[in-house]
């Protein structure tokens, strides 16, 4: 540090930006010049204070900027220690932060198939149609194909209780408005979806989280509250759940199906992932159908930008009353989304879409096998999410670790944005189909690691 000295009260000196601006600047310029390497430590803010001839809040104020841009770690007792900046990684198409959007990989064997497909579509299809209105729920081919594509999981649904939908997240809208007034509570496990609790909150519903075990929420919890309140709607995530991975054994889901029908209360079924597993248990809507409104889609299975869901309601009545929701709320899908899904679901690319994200998955999920060894991790081979619990001797909480991996370029959404209970497990989710190519997963993946490993990091208190 004493080769930098007088360089940087030059510097200082001859600098119009403030000096806790300057001194970030300073760190950057000396470790691209070899003047600073990683691992070095730096004086204490007194000793660093006095040197420079700068009070000791201004120097705190520039400790701490250094460490909003990745540059430094500090740990109290050990010191102050140069990190460097890392190089951030490409971002994915549409995401704002790497692995943090929970959203399928892209195989590139399938680019040219969907380029071709979408072309015929285009040069095949009246174009006035895909400017009008379109029936609310689907014109009939589409509510056909949405059928053929439920009986992967429903194979007795019928055709007038299917409703094509601009997305899971607006069908899950016009449900909670269906089924719970302002006031009213919707049940729910610990862990969930974030965009059911933005969508309760928006809607006025309170959310009751039901305690859980190793495999899910609790049946006895959930007859409990059936007795003391009954409540709107139970919402389940059962197959390879947001964020937690966890899919609900056959015994869990009777017993959860058990409850609901001796109470008669709705569940609703949101089933984004449940065609990724080759095998999965059955849906809730085969054991309960008169009460599960079942819900899934091709954002998850496909692409995140093909926002295109099925509805499967308990009978046409309902499915009715769904469709008078989202008319109220989004009208209706984009028409051509929808016809280029009912082509891939006809035709086969659909099937074969998911089957190459599939083996995408199975990949990178070997990828974090290799990567994060010797961690301990709640994943599904045929899933793109992980869900990595930190343990307690690595001093991190899910926030700051979650706040360092987004300064390297590397997304990672924190246990709190899940928590429905507020009581937050200290946890991150990673989504392994955020990064375009495998080696860039492996890239991040390793920084995960190395961050973990880090016996340096960031436990500096606020000045």
């Amino acid at each position: 540090m004493n080769d930098s000295t007088h360089h940087w009260i030059k510097r200082l000196a001859e600098s119009r930006k403030p000096a806790y601006l300057v001194i970030p600047d300073l760190i950057e310029e000396d470790l691209a010049s070899g003047r600073l390497r990683p691992r070095d430590r730096l004086p204490g803010l007194r000793d660093l204070a006095s040197t420079l001839q700068l009070n000791y809040t201004t120097v705190a104020r520039a400790y701490a900027e250094a460490r909003k841009r990745g540059l430094l770690d500090a740990r109290a007792g050990s010191g102050t220690f140069v990190r460097g900046r890392t190089q951030t990684l490409p971002l994915a198409g549409g995401s704002s932060v790497e692995m943090s959007m929970n959203m399928p990989p892209e195989p590139p064997e399938l680019a040219a198939r969907l380029r071709e497909s979408s072309a015929q579509l285009f040069a095949s299809a009246d174009p006035y149609r895909l400017l009008r209105y379109q029936d609310f729920g689907g014109a009939p081919e589409d509510r056909a194909a949405g059928r053929n594509w439920l009986k992967e999981r429903l194979p007795d649904c019928e055709e007038d209780t299917v409703l094509v939908c601009p997305g899971i997240h607006s069908v899950l809208v016009a449900l909670v408005s269906q089924l719970a007034r302002p006031g009213d509570t919707i049940c729910l496990d610990t862990l969930a979806y974030p965009g059911i609790k933005a969508i309760a909150s928006q809607l006025g519903v309170r959310l009751q989280a039901l305690p859980r075990d190793d495999d899910g929420p609790l049946p006895h919890a959930f007859e409990a509250l059936c007795k003391a309140e009954k409540p709107g709607a139970f919402y389940c995530n059962p197959t390879l759940q947001n964020p937690s991975t966890l899919t609900l054994s056959m015994q869990r889901r009777i017993a959860l199906a058990d409850v609901a029908l001796r109470y008669s209360v709705p569940i609703i079924e949101d089933d984004a992932y449940a065609l990724l597993p080759q095998q999965a248990p059955e849906a809730l809507a085969a054991i309960a159908p008169e009460l599960t409104y079942y819900v899934t889609g091709l954002s998850k299975t496909l692409g995140a930008g093909l926002r295109v869901a099925y509805l499967r309601a308990p009978g046409a009545r309902q499915a009715q009353r769904v469709a008078g929701a989202l008319r109220a709320t989004t009208v209706m899908p984009s028409p051509f989304t929808v016809m280029l899904a009912t082509q891939w679901v006809n035709d086969g690319t659909a099937h074969d879409m998911l089957d190459a994200i599939r083996a995408e998955a199975n990949a990178r999920q070997t990828i974090a096998a290799q990567e994060l060894a010797g961690w301990s991790y709640d994943a599904h081979p045929d899933g793109f999410h992980l869900w990595l619990p930190i343990p307690a001797h690595c001093d991190w909480s899910a926030s700051e670790l979650a706040l360092q991996l987004r300064n390297q370029g590397v997304g990672a959404v924190a246990g709190a944005a899940f928590s429905t209970d507020g009581n937050p497990p200290n946890a991150v989710r990673l989504c392994l189909g955020g990064p375009q190519l495998r080696d860039d997963c492996r890239e991040a993946l390793q920084r995960v690691a190395d961050t973990l490993n880090d016996p340096h990091h960031l436990h500096m208190p606020m000045m």
